[in-house]
């Protein structure tokens, strides 16, 4: 989720253009978030844990003028065991007006949300395998993001001819800013139908697949399914959009529909950024593996801010920028996340890592595909001058997304950039046969995915390593204990001596790091294994041209990386405006 990052990494991770559209309405002023609404993850609460999320059906009336929506969730679940409570969360300054179950209504004294996690009591206990139908009518001003998508919440904007444009991005703080939903990264719903009723000179693209548009007076409302999705990849997104669509034949065999929803006006860069789409299919689809949403969409719409992986609707804000690598890296990202967050999810936010880091390696990946090795390895130079290696970036422990992203207190960027870096050591290290069947494994549970033969699936760290040495018939938690567990890299000590080139590796906390080291020697190169410990010999005539590492395959400490860190440090210090 590229959104995540500061704008000084996204900076420095392709050169940041500037966006196209308008500065969001002033906001109006509202009630503070608690925290519990502004937290998402965790430990996730024992009563969430025993139903399964069966179905939602969302209906939304979007008031543009009010920055209001009125609101009405009709929710599905089935015990897993026992259960006399439903707990769900939703921002508690979106009033409820009603609450049913059954069809009945569910007396004030029987529900409470105070801080955001509404608590509704039922009147029987209900046995595992039993299903509960829940309605609530809600509504108000939702939480109004100040500097979407690096906070979450609704953007109230308007096109540069006064029209009403309207984008939702929570992946921070959680799908409960707008719906009543299980605030977890295993709180996906098995099923979402979502209308959007707006004014009918605009339209309200969304996730999945288009049932159909429904006229009500001055009105329409627009009516999506999507399977399985990510809770806070859900979207609303309202505009005077038009649209440009076509299919693709994929490579499985199957038709995928492309749709672009785009500003009026900019009809010759949206036809460009749009005629990029099959080339990113391609190149996942051929990388990878088959999109896993082919019988909805590959949708994106523009929005009035950078852009968020919402499931079938990435949201796009780049402004048809241009830069030196020849694609639009932004809406690469996002897209990636089809594969890596939508299709495969994480766990715990603590295994954020899956998402960012995989999403962010298919850049290099994608500039590769596209014109060699000078993008590959100049992305993933950029990418290891962003490193901040304070913090590991798996704590080992579940974490919320505020706790990940804090980059006081947490690995924040790492997440991006360390896990893309250790990604190509990986490859390196295991080969692209292994390497790519690893990730099929992590994505599709198989590695041999087919359209209809796969369902999304939650994943942790420790499965990925599973997965890892699995595949390999080798076991490598040494690699990744290093590389995701601790902080540090591990620096590579150097020393040659007459005849005799010296390795040896030195990790955070001593750890065993066999991390085999290319050298080249003359003309010719060599591996040098490292024992158990991570040591290595190799005789080298001492007056012969040596380099370590020549084909950039490891990551490791480069003091020359870190004092440039510290200058850049001290440049924007010296020049930072007096206050």
């Amino acid at each position: 989720m590229a959104h995540r990052l500061t704008p000084l990494a996204f900076g420095l991770l392709l050169g940041l253009a500037g966006c196209s559209s308008l500065p969001p309405a002033k906001p109006t002023p509202a009630p503070a978030l608690t925290p519990q609404t502004l937290s998402s993850g965790g430990i996730m609460p024992v009563e969430q844990s025993r139903v399964n999320f069966d179905h939602a059906q969302l209906h939304f009336t979007v008031n543009p003028a009010q920055q209001s929506i009125d609101a009405n969730a009709v929710l599905t679940f089935t015990a897993k065991s026992n259960i006399d409570t439903l707990l769900l969360d939703l921002d508690r300054n979106l009033p409820i007006s009603r609450i049913t179950l059954d069809g009945r209504a569910v007396a004030a004294a029987d529900w409470s949300n105070p801080d955001g996690r509404l608590r509704i009591h039922l009147p029987a206990t209900v046995a595992a395998g039993g299903r509960v139908h829940v309605a609530i009518a809600y509504g108000g001003k939702p939480h109004v993001a100040k500097k979407a998508p690096w906070d979450g919440g609704f953007v109230w904007s308007h096109t540069p001819d006064g029209k009403p444009w309207v984008a939702s991005a929570v992946e921070g703080e959680g799908c409960d800013l707008f719906w009543p939903c299980i605030d977890q990264t295993e709180g996906e719903p098995d099923l979402v139908d979502t209308y959007i009723t707006v004014s009918k000179d605009l339209a309200a693209p969304g996730n999945g697949r288009l049932i159909g548009i429904t006229d009500e007076g001055d009105k329409h409302t627009y009516h999506w399914r999507a399977k399985h999705p990510n809770t806070y990849a859900i979207s609303i997104n309202v505009g005077p959009f038009k649209l440009l669509q076509a299919n693709y034949a994929s490579r499985y065999g199957n038709t995928i529909a492309m749709q672009f929803w785009y500003l009026p006006g900019q009809e010759k860069q949206a036809q460009t950024l749009f005629e990029e789409f099959p080339h990113m299919l391609d190149f996942f689809e051929q990388q990878i593996g088959p999109y896993p949403f082919g019988d909805e969409k590959m949708g994106v719409v523009e929005t009035p801010h950078l852009g968020m992986e919402h499931q079938t609707i990435n949201a796009y804000g780049n402004g048809f920028a241009k830069d030196g690598y020849g694609f639009d890296w932004l809406l690469q990202h996002e897209f990636s996340h089809e594969w890596f967050g939508n299709q495969v999810t994480n766990a715990d936010w603590d295994d954020m890592w899956l998402h960012e880091g995989f999403g962010t390696y298919m850049q290099p990946l994608y500039g590769h595909y596209l014109y060699g090795d000078m993008p590959y390895f100049a992305m993933l130079q950029t990418e290891r001058q962003a490193l901040k290696n304070t913090y590991p970036i798996v704590a080992g422990h579940s974490q919320t997304e505020d706790q990940v992203y804090d980059d006081a207190h947490g690995p924040g960027n790492d997440i991006y950039f360390k896990g893309s870096l250790m990604l190509h050591s990986l490859r390196q290290l295991i080969g692209d046969r292994d390497f790519f069947a690893s990730i099929r494994l992590l994505v599709y549970g198989r590695t041999d995915p087919k359209p209809g033969n796969f369902s999304p699936r939650y994943a942790s760290t420790k499965d990925y390593i599973d997965i890892v040495n699995k595949v390999t018939g080798r076991d490598l938690s040494w690699f990744f204990k290093v590389y995701l567990y601790d902080a540090a890299l591990p620096r590579l000590e150097v020393d040659r001596h007459g005849n005799m080139l010296d390795l040896r590796w030195v990790t955070e906390h001593n750890e065993d790091f066999p991390m085999p080291v290319e050298v080249q020697v003359g003309e010719t190169f060599q591996t040098v294994p490292m024992d158990a410990h991570g040591a290595g010999h190799l005789a080298v005539p001492a007056d012969s041209l040596l380099i370590v590492d020549p084909h950039s395959k490891l990551l490791r400490e480069m003091p020359h990386i870190e004092a440039y860190q510290e200058w850049m440090k001290q440049q924007k210090a010296k020049h930072k405006p007096s206050t």
